[in-house]
């Protein structure tokens, strides 16, 4: 088998894979304590509350206004790997998941955690193949080719508000948008952790005199490594070095506590890192 009948038959692997657990949170525990966790799935479910439409087509109807507007605008190649996968997420939905797996009748906060965690892993997988679940991602691009500048995280939360507050008129409760905005916060955070990695870290830049001495202390009593940049001041002109280090956020305050016991005016910068990979952090095969 060549290599793109393999990368093919892996999309479809993850289409799958990431459908089946994105429905499994969609059917078995959002959809029944009745909230909209935004995007096309959350305005396919209150569209399913109102006329009992299979919830997998109607993601697949609101999808292709949508998916056709990405084609001709936005990136054909990412359109055709989207195309497949909403489609394949609707044949998961409506034609092994609701017919086949109960439904989770119970408290509305487990369910709103535990269908966001679902989802969010089932998006991971499908976003590991550069492929996208439609809806809300196309709609924030369409929206920023509209609006150059506005953030791709804005776009999404404005779509995501007016669906999750479209739900308290559908429903005809306030907590259907509590639970709604919590089941969100759940994805999000699913997604970040699968695709960044639990391992985050920071990496910190220090500029002083006493650059070499606070290298060797890092060095010694935190065992991380240190590197040497060569950098100008563009007040005053004069050339130094500014240190770098990556470190596990835990040892940030000895880090700081060696950077000002050298040089109490030392000029600090603290970033964090999604994830880190090489010696001292993550193996990167």
């Amino acid at each position: 088998m060549n290599r793109n009948k393999k990368e093919c038959m892996k999309d479809i692997l993850y289409d799958f894979a990431g459908a089946f657990l994105q429905a499994l949170g969609i059917w078995c525990f959002i959809e029944p304590c009745m909230i909209a966790p935004g995007g096309v799935s959350g305005m396919a479910l209150l569209i399913n509350h109102l006329t009992k439409f299979p919830v997998g087509i109607m993601t697949l109807i609101l999808n292709i206004p949508l998916l056709i507007s990405s084609y001709v605008c936005l990136n054909r190649r990412m359109t055709k790997k989207t195309i497949q996968t909403v489609f394949i997420m609707s044949l998961v939905l409506d034609g092994l998941v609701a017919p086949l797996f109960p439904q989770y009748i119970g408290d509305k906060l487990i369910s709103s955690v535990f269908g966001g965690i679902l989802a969010g892993v089932g998006m991971a997988l499908i976003f590991m193949r550069d492929s996208t679940t439609g809806g809300g991602d196309i709609l924030a691009k369409l929206l920023q080719k509209r609006f150059p500048y506005m953030h791709t995280g804005y776009a999404l939360m404005i779509i995501d508000v007016v669906v999750i507050g479209v739900s308290v008129l559908v429903f005809g409760k306030l907590e259907a948008a509590l639970y709604g905005l919590i089941s969100m916060v759940a994805t999000t955070q699913t997604i970040d952790a699968i695709l960044y990695g639990m391992n985050k870290g920071a990496m910190v830049m220090i500029h002083s005199e006493k650059n070499r001495e606070i290298a060797d202390e890092i060095m010694e009593r935190l065992n991380r490594g240190t590197t040497f940049f060569k950098s100008m001041g563009g007040y005053s002109k004069k050339e130094g070095e500014t240190l770098l280090c990556v470190i596990d956020r835990k040892q940030f305050y000895l880090i700081k506590e060696i950077a000002y016991a050298h040089d109490p005016r030392a000029f600090v910068v603290v970033s964090e890192t999604k994830e880190t990979y090489g010696e001292g952090f993550l193996d990167i095969r």
